[in-house]
């Protein structure tokens, strides 16, 4: 059984790459892994600051929901980022979260896959390469860390049009199940 940790970042209520998510969660789940699934939409995050006390004190010194995320998210085997692709990056959400992860460098953790789930408006496969990027880039930060797959949902421009795509399902949720 693994531990693993779902963040989807879009904003959209019924965001395709959010219905992505969930359906990798089922996958894990239905494998027998252990799951949390949060939605950036609930949390109350505000922007680092770049002071990096949190180099020293292993927590992020602004009092939002990031720190109790923090140790959920250390002692987790599997963290995976849902997110649409706006201007061919991630969401503002999640790099925002992405730099609020800094606490956990040079800390002992236990993930070591990453795994990227993603949806865009454009149907052509470079509309992701930035993206993939950004989270290879966080996996890099981590030394025993590595970006283990990818679900990308392209040509979904409308809410739920993920549900249409059955390939994409399955991929999602057999990516999951196999974690």
């Amino acid at each position: 059984m693994k531990k693993a940790f779902i963040i989807s970042s879009t904003k959209r209520i019924g965001g395709n790459s959010d219905i992505l998510a969930k359906k990798f969660r089922d996958g894990a789940l239905d494998a027998g892994n252990k799951v949390s699934f949060i939605s950036i939409k609930d949390l109350k995050m505000e922007f680092c600051k770049g002071c990096l006390a949190c180099q020293k004190l292993h927590r992020c010194i602004i009092n939002d929901d990031i720190n109790d995320l923090l140790e959920k998210i250390k002692e987790s085997d599997v963290i995976v980022f849902a997110t649409p692709i706006y201007y061919y990056s991630v969401s503002g959400q999640l790099k925002t979260f992405l730099d609020r992860m800094n606490p956990l460098y040079n800390t002992d953790y236990s993930f070591r896959d990453i795994y990227f789930i993603a949806s865009a408006f454009d149907s052509n496969d470079e509309a992701f390469n930035v993206a993939i990027k950004d989270i290879e880039g966080f996996a890099s930060c981590f030394e025993k860390s590595s970006l283990k797959g990818t679900v990308l949902g392209k040509g979904l421009g409308d809410a739920k049009d993920a549900e249409k795509h059955k390939d994409l399902l399955d991929k999602a949720y057999d990516m999951g199940k196999n974690i």
